[in-house]
């Protein structure tokens, strides 16, 4: 039984008190206590070792108090499982040292059992879930499709990833069948995080703002689909296509638990793209926990009476930024918990 479920209940579309709040990467980077072991960890190690990711989750539960907990990990453990090479470089990013590019490229990855190889995940969900005793619900995720062939494609990270788009444009029926590929081991991922206990699952689409409204809904919208309506039986399922709110209409008919957006969008017109009819997450501008506290408060405030109380999970845009200070991060989430 989860003590807190307003983050459930939220996702159901039920009436509540106030909004649940959360953040993205809240496990992790702007708090002292993630920096110690990652003093004496690397990040591959903490994400694979099932105590260290159950530690890390838990911590901002301890500290700042969100009203759900997600599970330490990275999107790049399905193109590891895969058979891909992906180096972690601290400051620098992922770097993927053999990307896709060929048919041939396509024909070595693994696809049937590179679920399997992802063991650790599973059992960092139960003992996590162990640490949380039933305080607050625990997310699990993946990365979309097209944002995992993006790194496939590119090697690493990027602010275009042009590599990434030539690739699509140039070798579309290659292209599909990678995404297609990516789907199928996504699909099997998150059925196992929820069969090990994860609560609710989101898909992080972090690069599908970089396509146009047409390219979207080629190279993205349809494996979301896929996603969302193989697990919408299992699980509530949380889409997060970041900058790609032209898409809101579409997805807001399937049958998920809500949709993330990030700050580009108001909170007037994402309501009326989506006919108020599924929760929104979102979609606070990270930069602005940098603000003072009192503006943090007033601006959180403000941003809660735009989206209603009600089908609303209140969340970053974006991940918390590494030098967010952590009295911040507790304003943001504390001047959520004393909306009235």
């Amino acid at each position: 039984m989860i003590k807190n479920d307003l983050f459930l209940r939220a996702l159901k579309g039920n009436s509540v008190e106030r909004p649940p709040v959360w953040m993205m990467r809240q496990a992790g980077r702007y708090l002292p206590e993630y920096i110690e072991l990652r003093k004496k960890y690397d990040f591959f190690t903490r994400v694979q070792t099932p105590e260290l990711a159950a530690e890390i989750t838990v911590q901002p539960i301890d500290i700042i108090g969100t009203d759900a907990a997600i599970l330490f990990s990275d999107i790049l453990v399905v193109p590891q499982a895969m058979g891909l090479e992906v180096q972690m470089v601290e400051s620098k990013g992922p770097i993927l040292p053999k990307t896709i590019a060929t048919s041939a490229d396509l024909a070595q990855l693994v696809v049937d059992e590179a679920a399997d190889q992802l063991s650790y995940v599973y059992e960092a969900i139960k003992v996590t879930k162990q640490k949380l005793d039933g305080r607050v619900p625990l997310i699990g995720f993946a990365g979309a499709p097209f944002t995992i062939l993006c790194y496939m494609v590119e090697g690493k990270g990027s602010k275009a990833f042009d590599k990434a788009k030539q690739f699509c444009f140039a070798q579309p029926k290659l292209a599909h069948e990678l995404l297609a590929k990516i789907t199928e081991v996504t699909i099997q991922y998150l059925r196992r995080q929820i069969k090990a206990g994860v609560d609710c699952v989101q898909v992080f689409d972090s690069w599908s703002g970089l396509l146009s409204p047409n390219d979207f809904k080629e190279f993205s919208q349809p494996y979301l689909v896929a996603i969302a309506n193989a697990l919408k039986e299992e699980s509530p399922v949380i889409l997060f296509p970041k900058g790609s709110w032209y898409a809101l209409e579409d997805l807001s008919t399937l049958d998920i638990g809500a949709i993330g957006i990030d700050w580009t969008i108001s909170p007037q017109l994402a309501r009326q793209l989506t006919q108020n009819k599924i929760t929104l997450q979102g979609n606070f501008d990270p930069n602005h926990l940098l603000k003072p506290i009192s503006e943090i408060k007033k601006e959180v405030k403000q941003m809660i009476e735009a989206f209603g109380k009600d089908r609303y999970i209140v969340n970053l845009g974006h991940g918390i930024l590494p030098n967010v200070p952590v009295t911040h991060a507790k304003a943001f989430v504390d001047a959520v918990k004393l909306y009235q």
